[in-house]
């Protein structure tokens, strides 16, 4: 650890002059600190230069008392100029001995010198006398906070364990998805070689379902003992003006520090050509660590990042979020370029389970990549993230395509030794369990995606939507042979129970408004006590003002929710209908007329059953409902 340099010390001055100068530095506190700390600091500062100024202490302080004439202008000017000398002397003293360290030094050490950078900075701001001199000594400190902010960043840098912390590379690539559709020997050199064994079993290793690492794993990579010390020369060079200098060496350092961890992470810079030029084998456990290594870069990686900016930039927002996305930004491109070289590779079979691993690995972490990325420029970061998870998708269908080109292009004539099973055979089947496993798996991934919605209905609204659209793209399409009659008839079964879900989950409450409680359908005349009756009306008002404060709530949110499929939408209308409609014109035939009969009928009866057809109308279409078309009574 480097000493910090001793500040020259001034000439002993005489007694006389001695009483005034510890006056004058008196003063300057007074003047000058905000609160006891901020004066502490001021007296450490000047003790660096005289030992006698360590005897100044509240008692010291002038009373509040005191007359206005005891403090004159000039002293106040005096002051002042005597607790820039001392700051700028220290800052000067520190340049001197540019090996030293600030932020290695004694902590008494550390505080002093923060306080003359706010003594220098507050004078610089101010102008007149004496600014150029102050910005040569705040320029001075700010250049020592550049390198010191680096140096800080870079010592206290968490390192990334693959074999510990996350996971092993030597491990995944042992472990992962190792081919599902054999190619024999005897079988065309064309045709896919890597996909062997149980789809099932295989797929799981790839995905890292016994992955140990944990997705709620926090990583912090810089340690915290760090991060005040961050954040002190952060806030300070931002107050001064040199937030600009802040970014380019805070933005420097953390994107080589990713770099490394995505080296470690076994995720390569490579060019379009040269993966194009990589042999297969290699390329595949390229694929399967990119696979891996695009959820750690986002929920460790980025998330760690994430937590640094706001801890460390928390002096402003647009800093914060430009240092972020300018940091990172090399890192995700890193991630995204290797995606899109992969996915303009020339088409081969082989490639299809890889592809559909990297297309739902980008396509997990997009939610989360816009948590992180706030603000439009973080929009331009999501855009692309979309298109290469576009492009992906492309990739996917070519490579399908290509293997059914393999099917029609495979006219081996050589018969096989004791009628055993074919390549070709097991080659197809294989490739057809593959995309079973694929589909099931998607099921699973809208079951839990439906789950990230707060409201049951919109929750089934969700699941039908997207269990549509699978079932009519397997129908419309060959999957429809591959995947069978009972697959579909599975799924459209499924659509069913979430339309019974969904209008169990919306519907319920509000026709239970609608129910008979034996209020009678009473004329209004006859026996019974008044009392009674009375009551009873009451009640009914409040069956028909909850009623429509229920309607109104649903109308409001689901005329703002999307069905897509026009058959859908409307099955789904005339199911809400069949159940409501029949419901409130019961209700209002039997007891309207004993709301009618008394004041303000128009408050409880709002609508008529033909108004409330038309309200229904307006559900499912994405846009917010316009309630003029209703004849609400009155």
């Amino acid at each position: 650890m480097s000493a910090a340099p001793a500040p020259p010390q001034p000439d002993s001055p005489s007694a006389g002059g001695g009483d005034k100068v510890l006056a004058a530095a008196q003063h300057i506190v007074k003047t000058l600190a905000t609160s006891k700390n901020a004066a502490d600091d001021m007296i450490r500062i000047l003790s660096g230069f005289d030992n006698r100024f360590s005897s100044i202490t509240s008692d010291l302080f002038p009373s509040p008392d005191l007359s206005a004439s005891e403090a004159s202008s000039s002293s106040e000017i005096s002051a002042s100029a005597a607790a820039f000398d001392a700051a700028d002397q220290l800052i000067q003293a520190w340049d001197a001995s540019p090996e030293a360290l600030v932020f290695e030094a004694p902590e008494d050490d550390v505080a002093q010198y923060l306080a003359a950078v706010d003594v220098v900075v507050d004078h610089l701001s101010r102008g007149g006398a004496g600014a150029a001199r102050a910005g040569v000594a705040v320029q001075l400190a700010m250049a020592r906070f550049e390198e010191e902010l680096r140096h800080l960043m870079v010592r206290h840098a968490v390192p990334i364990d693959p074999t510990g912390l996350f996971f092993s590379l030597r491990r995944l690539s042992l472990e992962s998805m190792d081919d599902l559709v054999a190619s024999p020997d005897n079988f065309d050199a064309a045709t896919p070689h890597s996909l062997q064994g149980d789809p099932e079993t295989a797929r799981g290793g790839a995905l890292g379902g016994n992955n140990p690492f944990a997705d709620d794993q926090v990583f912090d990579p810089v340690r915290p003992e760090a991060v005040d010390d961050l954040r002190a020369i952060a806030d300070r060079m931002a107050r001064a003006g040199y937030a600009r200098e802040l970014a380019d060496a805070y933005c420097g350092v953390r994107r080589d520090l990713l770099d490394e961890y995505l080296s470690v992470l076994g995720v390569e810079r490579l060019s379009i050509d040269e993966v194009q030029r990589v042999e297969w084998k290699l390329l595949n456990d390229k694929m399967k660590k990119w696979v891996h290594g695009v959820k750690t870069v986002v929920r460790v990686l980025l998330a760690g990042e994430r937590r640094l900016c706001d801890q460390v930039l928390s002096v402003s927002d647009q800093l914060r979020e430009e240092c972020f996305l300018e940091s990172t930004k090399g890192c995700i491109m890193q991630i995204l370029n290797f995606g899109d070289a992969v996915a303009v590779c020339p088409r081969s079979p082989e490639k299809v389970p890889r592809l559909l691993d990297m297309y739902e690995a980008l396509a997990e972490v997009i939610p989360e990549m816009k948590d992180l990325c706030l603000g439009s420029s973080g929009d331009g970061v999501i855009s692309d993230v979309r298109t290469i998870l576009d492009r992906l998708g492309d990739a996917v269908r070519g490579n399908l395509f290509e293997f059914g080109k393999v099917l029609q292009q495979e006219t081996s004539r050589k018969a096989m030794m004791a009628g055993e099973i074919h390549p070709m055979t097991r080659y197809v089947m294989n490739y057809l369990r593959l995309l079973v496993v694929y589909s099931e798996t998607l099921d699973v991934n809208l079951e839990e995606k439906s789950k990230l919605y707060e409201d049951a209905s919109l929750e089934c609204i969700f699941a039908m939507n997207n269990l549509l659209y699978i079932v009519q793209k397997v129908k419309d399409s060959e999957l429809g042979k591959i995947l069978g009659d009972r697959w579909v008839k599975r799924r459209s079964g499924k659509i069913r129970q979430y339309s019974k879900s969904y209008l169990r989950t919306s519907w319920t409450k509000i026709l239970s408004y609608l129910k008979d409680d034996n209020h009678g359908s009473g004329s209004g005349s006859g026996s019974g006590s008044g009392s009674g009756h009375s009551s009873s009306r009451m009640s009914i008002k409040d069956k028909f003002k909850n009623f429509n404060m229920a309607f109104e709530e649903i109308y409001k949110n689901q005329t703002l929710w999307k069905v897509p499929d026009p058959q859908l939408r409307e099955e789904l209308k005339i199911s809400i209908s069949e159940n409501v409609i029949p419901a409130y014109r019961a209700f209002l035939g039997r007891y309207g007329h004993q709301v009618d009969g008394g004041r303000y009928p128009g408050k409880y009866i709002k609508y008529s059953p033909e108004d409330l057809e038309d309200q229904l109308s307006d559900l499912f279409e994405g846009s917010p409902g316009s309630a003029n078309h209703s004849r609400r009574r009155t």
